[in-house]
């Protein structure tokens, strides 16, 4: 049966509608896919970490990660927003568990900068897909947050989109971000356009000339990389449009679809103002 995982970023998160929910917990119950949803947090640990008063720097991204800045980031993602959802879940009525990373070792982890400029960030190394087809099995909708430990239980602050691009590839999944907009969007002509599907050499003249930029860019990296070990199709969705996901899962194009090589595109759609 089909796997989709669906990362939900944070700026997406408090907009989500309830349809959105429900779709999920259809698709499930109908056994129409195996969905697996992963979350972000960025700007939830950006309020907190203000409100204490910590340093929150970044690099190339990347959020430095200090103990103090792991402790806050854990506890906002695993305890407060990864329960907020399958809150959201449960009242959709969808039957769904809330997970992190460090639960049954599900994300084994190892640090992301040898240098350790970056803190306790961390990359996954290797996926405990058991723990995750368990759950699915018994019908329960895995909701992760993105923290993970090593073999010596240190934890790691990931990107939401390493880990669900770590999690698709495992699995050999279709990886979906679920983003507030609805796909990657230029300007052409003064009017925005949807581009339709993007290919890896598209992807980085865009980034080299800006025209995708800020958070876009680490979702579309993810993409590629999962392209390119074992993931079977990406794209970036609109989660105000739920709708969308089950077209995407009906094999539709819908959103930005990213691809390894130059295919046939769509025409461009036009959005207006």
């Amino acid at each position: 049966m089909q796997l989709v995982v669906l990362k939900l970023g944070g700026s997406i998160l408090g907009k989500l509608p309830t349809q959105f929910y429900r779709i999920i917990g259809e698709l499930l119950n109908k056994r129409q896919c195996l969905p697996i949803i992963v979350h972000g947090g960025g700007p939830a640990i950006n309020q907190m970490l203000d409100s204490l008063h910590i340093p929150n720097e970044k690099v190339d991204g990347l959020r430095v990660t200090t103990n103090s800045v792991l402790e806050i980031a854990e506890m906002v993602m695993s305890g407060q927003i990864n329960k907020q959802i399958v809150s959201e879940f449960q009242l959709a009525g969808v039957n769904s568990c809330g997970l992190s990373g460090v639960d049954g070792k599900l994300l084994q982890s190892v640090t992301a900068d040898e240098t350790g400029k970056l803190g306790f960030v961390g990359e996954v190394e290797k996926v405990n897909t058991e723990i995750l087809t368990t759950f699915l099995e018994a019908g329960v909708l895995p909701v992760i947050s993105p923290i993970g430990t090593d073999l010596f239980g240190q934890h790691y602050n990931i990107n939401g989109d390493s880990a669900a691009t770590a999690i698709a590839q495992a699995l050999e999944a279709d990886l979906v971000f679920v983003s507030d907009v609805d796909g990657v969007m230029e300007e052409v002509h003064g009017q925005k356009v949807l581009l339709s599907a993007l290919d890896e050499q598209q992807i980085y003249e865009r980034i080299a000339c800006g025209n995708i930029y800020g958070g876009m860019i680490p979702k579309v990296e993810a993409a590629i990389k999962g392209l390119v070990n074992g993931v079977k199709r990406t794209s970036i969705l609109n989660g105000l449009k739920p709708e969308d996901i089950v077209a995407f899962i009906n094999g539709e194009s819908r959103g930005t679809s990213i691809l390894l090589r130059k295919e046939t595109y769509d025409e461009p759609v036009h959005i207006s103002e």
